[in-house]
């Protein structure tokens, strides 16, 4: 079965946000793990594996440094093949795309890493991005299969069965290394409003005291001799 279309998509993500319901039999079928009701955000600590992935292009990226860096980020999770859920977490992806504007691209990042890597290939990534007029500043990430799991089990989001894994977006700080999870079909204004809330935080912050990250980081250099 193909994908959604984006407007199929949008529209079943603007009834779920609306409506904010249980899937229907099909749904619940072929994604028996997935919970698209909203729940309240958690506060999540997250560690980037030290491994190489691949962009929809085909070049060999690593997360922290060259896709995160310093950015606000925006991530998603998701596989090609899925029919239900995983369009819509792209289409409110795609909100939140349109929403920032120029944003993205420059101190916002959007990713959604496949959580069916040995499937979604840099192509097959790159034509589902397409659907969704992903722009400038939107990485999608696939990868040798241990090098993805090594990377959803860093950010708290793997799942044994991929098929089964719940709709998550985080939304992060790679300066303060502050992030948080929003589960289920969540309003892309209130992953906007996290994404300025922490630019905001940033403005209030002194210059070398960037939160748990750069806590950490001086630790680490006091303990040096």
């Amino acid at each position: 079965m193909q994908p959604l279309l984006p407007s199929l998509a949008l529209a079943l993500c603007s009834l779920a946000l609306a409506l904010a319901g249980p899937l229907p039999a099909q749904a619940a079928d072929e994604h028996a793990g997935h919970h698209p009701r909203a729940q309240p955000p958690e506060a999540a600590q997250v560690q980037f594996a030290d491994v190489e992935l691949t962009d929809q292009h085909g070049r060999p990226v690593r997360l922290k440094d060259e896709v995160v860096g310093d950015r606000i980020v925006v991530m998603g999770f998701i596989y090609t093949s899925c029919t239900t859920v995983c369009p819509v977490v792209s289409a409110i992806m795609q909100k939140v795309q349109a929403q920032l504007g120029d944003m993205v691209g420059n101190e916002v990042q959007l990713v959604s890493i496949s959580v069916d890597p040995l499937r979604d290939t840099p192509q097959r990534l790159r034509e589902y991005a397409s659907q969704f007029q992903a722009g400038p500043g939107w990485t999608w990430l696939t990868g040798p299969v241990p090098a993805v799991n090594d990377t959803l089990k860093g950010l708290g989001t793997w799942s044994a069965d991929f098929t089964s894994h719940p709709p998550v977006i985080m939304v992060g700080d790679g300066r303060s290394a502050q992030w948080t999870r929003f589960y289920g079909f969540t309003d892309p204004a209130v992953l906007v409003g996290r994404v300025y809330a922490l630019g905001a935080a940033r403005q209030h912050t002194p210059p070398g005291h960037d939160g748990p990250g750069h806590a950490a980081q001086a630790a680490q250099q006091e303990e040096r001799p």
